[in-house]
Formats: structure tokens, sequence, C-alpha cells
């Protein structure tokens, strides 16, 4: 046990730096895209988690509290800070992770839980707010069969 905890307190202080680091530059968003295993079903379910709110995965609670993706003209990068608590009918909620989760390295960070892995895909502008798509060029009119377009012939 103190192994493990010899390992991941180095971890996450690097977490944390780099965060630290990448703050300044990185662009807060209002959503996370969530990922979520169910390890007895085998059943992977994507979500979104809208900051500051809570929402369910099985008997998890996840609330992410902050979501920051990276500038796209440099390395793609998300990470969120996310809480995630158990509530068991009959037994006081329990917090199984407290930290910040990184889309690019999901094992740095990571819910250690027998039966859900919870990680951070994206973090994304809420839905109504995404940008229009640019509009595809035209295509060049083709040329009538048999016809060359050279003034050499066929």
């Amino acid at each position: 046990m103190k192994f493990l905890l010899a390992l991941a307190v180095p971890a996450l202080a690097a977490a944390g730096a780099m965060v630290s680091a990448l703050g300044a530059k990185m662009i807060a968003e209002p959503l996370a895209q969530m990922q979520g295993l169910d390890k007895i079903t085998a059943r992977v379910s994507q979500f979104n988690a809208p900051v500051g709110q809570t929402v369910r995965f099985g008997t998890l609670s996840v609330t992410v509290r902050d979501c920051r993706r990276s500038p796209p003209e440099e390395r793609p990068e998300n990470a969120a800070f996310v809480e995630i608590y158990e509530s068991r009918p009959g037994e006081a909620k329990e917090r199984l992770f407290s930290g910040w989760m990184f889309s690019s390295s999901p094992a740095l960070s990571a819910l250690e839980h027998a039966v859900y892995d919870v990680n951070l895909l994206a973090c994304r502008p809420a839905s109504g707010s995404l940008p229009p798509p640019v509009p595809a060029a035209p295509a060049a009119p083709a040329s009538p069969p048999g016809k060359s377009r050279g003034n050499t012939p066929r």
C-alpha cells in the first residue's frame, strides 16, 4: 500500500503541474464528454456532463467542476476536474474520486472501482453553440464524354 501511495503522489503532482502549465493557454468549455464502462455487463456508454451539474452513471454521481481543451493549433488535450461519488441504498454517499482527468492519458488519474470505469473523452462547447459547418467547395464541371480539355486529340 505504501508503495502504491509513493507512486500515486508524484503522478498527481505531475498532473497538477500539467494543468497549471497548460491552464493559461487552454480554453474553458461548458460540457465534458465522458465515457463509462460497466464491467459487469461490458457495456460502454458515452454521456455528457455539463460543468457544475451532477449526472448519474449506474450507482455513480459524476460532477465536472472544470473542463478545458487546448487551442486548435496545439497538440490535442482535454483536462477536467471531476468528482465522483457512489450512492447505494441505505448507505452514506462515498467519494470515490476527486481530481483532474486527461483525455490523452486516461490511466494517469483514473477512477479505481470494482464495477465502473469512467474517463474523459473531450471538453466541448454547449451543443447549441457549435460553429456552422464550412461548406464544401463546388466541384469542377465534368468534361463531356469523349472530349479532352487539352489541345491534344485522343
